[in-house]
């Protein structure tokens, strides 16, 4: 398989679903978004300025930060081939998605013997069963090192793809009777080992990596003899995600806010949200609240599943993102995990082919290029980023620095919607 830039699809005509897959979103699958224009979106002008034109100095800026960001990452490799930990090798996966998705093009699996030596890292890390972890987390790091492996153009890795893509498919949580989605768990993906249930993250990491990964297998499967593909239960997702969305037209769950400020977001898993929760006075009742980081990747994982546009679960989660849109702060954690938080913003705002953000207030946010600005801004004179909020691992200039690579990345490959 031969890996090409994105050429994203044009908007379709209103009434079309979103559905349609039209390629790559500099490396990471997306979907063509169509549908009934609501006014949640709005597709930038062909006038449109700056990095929405992808021209001029903010695309030689953002060219530059991520060259500064991969030399960064180059000096920080551990000689044995990894980066910052030998016990988590998701690490590793995601410099390594970040190095496979430079848009010079200067780094592959066999361009290079630093990133060789941490691609054997990766391989040394695959179980009998498929997955590929070192003792813990298992299924977090099963889904990015297959995305770091799907991602690096290299035949030779087809085998342990294939047989992660196998050991995740059987990782999808089925609490109730078999393959009924019978119970608030079901269809998503945890950490596994003893992290049994599922969760918002886990679950969007494992699609993701599936999602890309089925890609190269595609071409694959066209040779004869060639193994069946192993998949997903995407209709299991859905029920997933919606299972996380405080939303109490589609969710009646007890912790199912219904003040106006939740309404449409998503929290960690059913029943727990890392922003935490109110208490009713009256009733006791524990109205859990969404927050930013995790309803981005609510969205993306509607996207990734599928689910068209117009869908009312859909709409509810633009609804709340509008409503809370920030480049300051992971809305409802303030600093905590506000890196990812702008990474998953703009994966699924791209994903969803948002250009321009028509906000409560009437402003409208031209977002890439406030998004873009601000990774710039934050970017340390060594090339690496770091947020003093050490949550989530933010603490780790080489976890940071690999997503916000990612996040340059995409903003200066992915063209306009015209």
């Amino acid at each position: 398989m031969t890996t090409k830039r994105l050429d994203l699809c044009r908007l379709r005509s209103a009434g079309t679903d979103w559905t349609q897959w039209c390629g790559l979103l500099a490396g990471l699958l997306v979907a063509s978004v169509a549908g009934n224009g609501a006014d949640l979106i709005k597709p930038a002008p062909n006038n449109a300025r700056g990095i929405h034109q992808n021209t001029g100095p903010i695309k030689a800026e953002l060219a530059g930060a991520i060259d500064r960001g991969l030399g960064y990452l180059m000096k920080s490799q551990n000689s044995n081939g990894w980066w910052s930990t030998s016990d988590q090798p998701a690490v590793t996966a995601l410099v390594l998605t970040a190095f496979n998705r430079d848009p010079k093009r200067q780094f592959g699996a066999n361009q290079s013997s630093e990133l060789n030596r941490a691609y054997d890292f990766i391989l040394a890390s695959a179980k009998p069963d498929g997955s590929l972890h070192r003792g813990n987390l298992i299924n977090y790091n099963t889904s990015l090192c297959l995305l770091a492996l799907a991602t690096a153009d290299e035949p030779r890795f087809l085998p342990v793809i294939r047989a992660a893509r196998g050991y995740l498919s059987k990782s999808q949580i089925d609490f109730g009777e078999p393959g009924k989605a019978d119970t608030e768990f079901d269809g998503g993906v945890g950490y596994g080992s003893k992290y049994q249930h599922s969760d918002m993250n886990n679950t969007l990491t494992a699609i993701e990596a599936m999602r890309w990964s089925e890609r190269i297998l595609k071409a694959d499967q066209a040779k004869p003899g060639s193994p069946a593909d192993p998949d997903l239960n995407w209709g299991a997702v859905a029920k997933f995600l919606q299972s996380c969305q405080n939303l109490p037209s589609h969710n009646s769950a007890a912790w199912v806010s219904d003040n106006p400020k939740d309404r449409g977001g998503f929290v960690y898993y059913p029943g727990n949200s890392m922003a935490g929760g109110v208490t009713n006075a009256t009733t006791g009742k524990v109205a859990l609240r969404s927050y930013g980081s995790i309803s981005y990747g609510g969205l993306l994982s509607y996207v990734y599943a599928k689910i068209e546009r117009d869908d009312p679960r859909v709409q509810a989660v633009f609804t709340w993102l509008k409503q809370n849109y920030s480049v300051e702060e992971n809305p409802q954690m303030g600093q905590q995990g506000y890196f990812y938080y702008l990474h998953l913003l703009t994966k699924a705002l791209l994903a969803a082919q948002v250009e321009t953000l028509r906000l409560e207030d009437g402003r409208e946010v031209h977002w890439r290029e406030e998004v873009g600005r601000k990774l710039l801004s934050l970017q340390q004179a060594d090339g690496a980023w770091i947020n003093p909020e050490k949550r989530w691992w933010e603490a780790d200039r080489n976890l940071v620095t690999a997503y916000l690579v990612l996040s340059l990345e995409i903003l200066h490959s992915v063209p306009p919607v015209e």
